[in-house]
């Protein structure tokens, strides 16, 4: 059931469905994303989705799901373009915390140099 939950989530969120990708969070949900604070609380998240996020448009296309306990992660690749025109092409990779059926805890990784 919690694999079905991070697929949805992508599907929901590639389709700008933000009711349907909302109903997948805790309302207590703690979201870290490099560059931003942590988006914590479903209102902070939906303000992000529908008004911060610099994607226009594209698609998720996860490699692997792995689910053990209340815990999860996936990876994959996005493509699409940004807000301001630009392709993007960016590896990626989530780790999921889950309370009653629900994504609690999320903290998303992009492949590209840092340190």
């Amino acid at each position: 059931m919690l694999k079905e939950i991070i697929v949805e989530l992508f599907r929901a969120v590639d389709s700008y469905q933000w009711e349907k990708a909302m109903s997948l969070f805790h309302p207590d949900i703690n979201y870290e994303r490099p560059g931003y604070p942590p988006l914590i609380g479903i209102q902070r998240l939906r303000q992000f989705y529908q008004n911060e996020r610099v994607l226009a448009s594209g698609e998720h296309h996860i490699e692997h799901i792995v689910v053990s306990g209340d815990s999860g992660a996936c990876w994959g690749r996005f493509v699409g373009m940004k807000k301001d025109g630009s392709d993007v092409d960016e590896l990626f990779a989530d780790v999921y915390g889950f309370e009653d059926g629900k994504i609690k805890t999320r903290r998303s990784y992009f492949f590209r140099p840092a340190v």
